[in-house]
């Protein structure tokens, strides 16, 4: 059985729990997923720039950072388990891109949160082929859950 825990640490209330954690199940449900974990962790714009600059020392506010435990080869994890990491996502940010780029907030949210589940499975975009493979199954994975633009 999969596994998508969400944890608020900003200071205001947050109501799109049900609807992350149904995507990220779609998700794995579409790469075919089965007894993968994963957790979003939602924070404000002053953590995530703490985050970036101490792990990519980029030493800006960021939208979404991805911590994957596969990477890590010297983790000793049941064969029957899938570990996948950690994403943390700024409210902050998911607001203001929300507007910029004119849709909800949910679709923001799920947006982030499907991007940075892909990078916890080795998905990058530093190429535009990458990119363009990675961008084409976040695009997938939302419009069958039916979040469009």
């Amino acid at each position: 059985m999969n596994e998508v825990t969400i944890y608020n640490e900003t200071d205001g209330e947050f109501t799109y729990q049900d609807i992350i954690e149904k995507v990220i199940n779609k998700a794995f449900e579409i790469e075919r997923l089965k007894n993968a974990s994963c957790s979003i962790i939602i924070v404000d714009n002053s953590y995530i720039h703490k985050l970036n600059k101490e792990y990519r020392g980029i030493d800006r506010v960021t939208d979404v950072i991805s911590f994957a435990l596969e990477d890590d080869k010297s983790m000793v994890i049941p064969d029957n388990i899938r570990l996948l990491g950690d994403i943390y996502i700024s409210l902050d940010k998911a607001k203001e891109q929300a507007r910029e780029y004119g849709h909800s907030l949910e679709r923001e949210l799920c947006f982030l949160s499907i991007h940075g589940l892909y990078h916890l499975l080795g998905y990058d975009h530093e190429s535009k082929e990458e990119e363009k493979i990675m961008f084409k199954k976040q695009e997938e994975v939302l419009e069958a859950y039916g979040i469009t633009r």
